[in-house]
């Protein structure tokens, strides 16, 4: 499992889907952000609000729908002309990066993807004595894994 900070992980995976007919459905989407708080150790405050939407031309149309989650946010656009999809989580609650990523890529049929991680808040605290160690703990960490690779 990956650390975070306190301010919290937000991890944006964009995937192309072999089945864009799956990006289509709305039920498909409903039932992934209903599970999937669960299956990352989160917890769901409300349930997912999903709905389809119509852009300027066909192509553009998709799912769109997000769960808010007590650590923050699970949320997701589809854009099943492109095969296309894009999902954010973002909870300050620490979550293993890696089993998130490998169930996107199972439910949604992902034949390739682009993940970016982000750590919220490392600007926080302003005050220096309190970002001065967590300066150097974040490269602390990064050394360790350049000597690890």
């Amino acid at each position: 499992m990956n650390k975070v900070f306190e301010a919290g992980t937000h991890m944006v995976l964009d995937g192309i889907s072999s089945n864009s007919r799956f990006l289509e459905d709305v039920g498909k989407i409903h039932a992934f952000l209903d599970e999937y708080p669960d299956r990352m150790g989160m917890t769901k405050i409300m349930p997912p609000y999903v709905f389809n939407y119509q852009g300027n031309a066909p192509s553009e149309g998709g799912v769109t729908g997000i769960v808010i989650i007590a650590e923050s946010h699970i949320s997701i656009h589809t854009f099943p002309s492109k095969n296309y999809l894009s999902v954010d989580v973002f909870s300050c609650k620490p979550f293993d990066i890696e089993e998130a990523t490998r169930y996107l890529i199972e439910y949604f049929g992902l034949k390739e993807f682009n993940r970016k991680i982000f750590d919220r808040g490392l600007e926080y605290p302003k005050v220096s004595d309190e970002v001065v160690p967590l300066v150097l703990e974040e490269r602390l960490e990064n050394l360790e894994k350049l000597v690890h690779t």
